[in-house]
């Protein structure tokens, strides 16, 4: 049977293919997955592009409700920020081991096993959260003391207290994400992304300043909207039941390999994240080592610019775990290069504008995070932050769309020995010398992130490219 997509014919699994008596028909995203990669990348990425924009908005409109309350609340939400990395990552990591395993499977004309996968990240989220939240709540303000928080560490509990309570709320709207991404379905993603991140940004002001709960305000924006976030998922799974995975729990048999296949990705992409917690705990340290609490004030805000502007490429990357993954899953390797090739290409071009943008309106931008009285003296340094940043953009495409591509294929290790490098080896190391070996402070930190994310991006492209033409060489 033939598709007729966008002027391409595409063949399609012969699983993947229903008739009358399925009550899920196949998806258009499946067809998608199966078709021209860079069509598909630009398709799964785009809506990807618009969630993730709008949640990073709400991060950095989070973060200037936050810093009205002054530098101390700004350095506070800093530093839980490494443990909610932490807990965000295990939510992401997951879902890539997910999205890997389901998407191979789906290249494979595997529905069933497609199915039974998604049920077990259900159950493996069940799990987590029940060993974590607890301990996270009660441990909030030690190990905000732990990382230096210091005088700011009640304030650091009061916000860190509610975030971990939402802890199934954020691993499971992780791991529905990468449900539907899998099955190339990104716009409903971009929905209830958009949704969650407009509401948060609605109730931030509101419980913040005019219900008068502080810093625990902008907590509580965050679950409530989850919350609600996390109803319309179970609606659409459960009861509307018109997605391509057909979530049950009839028929249930639990199955090792199919654990083993989103562990195997997603334990490793968890790492990542855990990595990058380590590194801004480092970062946070050596900060205050060198300049005092209000360069961790300067991060914080200045970190948040960063992600904002690195989510268009984390996007295309998220694109590229579900085509790599069915690429990989229907033995079409000659397909890899290209995706790589043309996710990095893209990648690239995107970060290039936004390292102009950022040099342009580095002043404004720093200005947005400096508005109230108690924190305008941040504003100077937080724009030479952004301006030694636009030399951070276009290094990080190769490094993110190389992993993506491991997680895809299912290699989540190498993924994560690239980022271990990336992080550990470079960026801590070069933060390190420059910073406080040869006596730059904090601007000498802020050049070691440059010159470890040049030397990690050049690395895992490297990786990348050696690996896909051996893949090919040998089948």
């Amino acid at each position: 049977m033939f598709i007729a997509f966008h002027r391409q014919i595409v063949r399609v699994p012969e699983k993947l293919i229903t008739d009358s008596t399925t009550p899920h028909p196949e998806t258009i995203g499946i067809a998608l997955l199966t078709g021209d990669p860079k069509k598909a990348i630009i398709r799964l990425s785009g809506p990807m592009i618009v969630a993730m924009l709008l949640m990073s908005t709400y991060n950095i409109v989070n973060a200037i409700w936050v810093a009205g309350l002054g530098s101390d609340a700004l350095a506070a939400v800093g530093f839980i920020t490494p443990l909610f990395l932490i807990l965000v990552g295990l939510g992401v990591g997951i879902g890539a081991g997910v999205t890997s395993a389901i998407a191979r499977r789906i290249g494979a004309g595997d529905r069933e096993g497609a199915t039974s996968t998604a049920v077990h990240a259900l159950l493996i989220t069940f799990i987590l959260s029940v060993i974590l939240t607890i301990p996270l709540c009660l441990l909030a303000e030690p190990l905000a003391l732990l990382f230096g928080a210091g005088a700011t560490a009640h304030l650091a509990a009061e916000y860190g207290t509610v975030v971990f309570a939402g802890t199934v709320l954020i691993l499971f709207s992780n791991i529905a994400y990468s449900i539907l991404r899998a099955e190339g379905d990104s716009k409903r993603t971009m929905y209830v992304m958009c949704a969650s991140s407009i509401l948060n940004m609605i109730l931030d002001p509101i419980l913040i300043y005019q219900m008068g709960m502080g810093i625990s305000g902008a907590a509580w924006g965050m679950v409530i909207s989850l919350c609600l976030v996390c109803l319309v998922l179970l609606y659409w799974f459960f009861v509307k039941k018109d997605t391509y995975i057909a979530l049950s729990g009839r028929n249930f048999s639990f199955d090792r390999q199919k654990v083993r296949d989103i562990l195997g990705v997603g334990l490793p992409a968890s790492m990542e994240f855990f990595l990058m917690a380590i590194i801004s705990i480092i970062i946070n340290a050596m900060l205050v080592l060198v300049a005092g609490t209000d360069a961790v004030a300067v991060y914080t805000a200045g970190w948040r610019v960063v992600i904002f502007a690195i989510i268009p490429m984390a996007a295309i990357g998220t694109a590229v775990v579900s085509v790599a993954g069915a690429a990989y899953g229907a033995r079409l390797f000659k397909k890899l290069p290209v995706i790589h090739t043309f996710s990095v290409t893209l990648g690239i071009v995107i970060a290039i504008c936004t390292s102009l943008v950022t040099w342009l309106f580095s002043n404004q931008i720093a200005l947005i995070f400096s508005y109230s009285p108690e924190s305008i003296h941040l504003a100077p340094s937080i724009a030479a932050f952004l301006g030694i940043m636009c030399f951070f953009y276009p290094f990080v495409p190769p490094g993110i769309m190389s992993g993506a591509l491991f997680q895809g294929v299912g290699k989540g290790v190498t993924s994560l020995v690239i980022n271990v490098f990336r992080n550990l080896v470079f960026i801590a190391l070069f933060a390190y010398l420059f910073g406080i070996v040869w006596g730059m402070g904090e601007h000498g930190v802020w050049i070691g992130l440059v010159v470890g994310d040049i030397l990690g991006g050049t690395l895992g492209f490297i990786w990348a490219r050696i690996y896909i033409s051996r893949l090919i060489a040998f089948h």
